[in-house]
């Protein structure tokens, strides 16, 4: 087994803090307009269109479907509260 050095630990840090500036981002600036407009296909129930036009926008079929993951995933946490 690999033994982590300092290095990788400080790489560890920087991506959660990464993450964390991402996430404070989101929470203030909300969702771009193709994110509005892909959330609102979403909610009718065109996950396929809603895929389309992630593809349209991120060029890559890999980042629509995370993509559209994430926006689902935000969907049914906004309905929780």
């Amino acid at each position: 087994k690999k033994r982590k050095t300092p290095k990788d630990e400080n790489y560890t840090v920087m991506i959660s803090a990464r993450n964390k500036i991402k996430q404070l981002v989101r929470e203030v600036a909300g969702l771009s307009p193709y994110e509005k407009h892909i959330e609102a296909l979403l909610k009718v129930g065109r996950d396929k269109k809603a895929l389309k036009l992630a593809k349209k926008r991120l060029g890559n079929i890999k980042r629509a479907k995370k993509k559209r993951e994430i926006l689902n995933h935000f969907l049914r946490t906004k309905k929780s509260f």
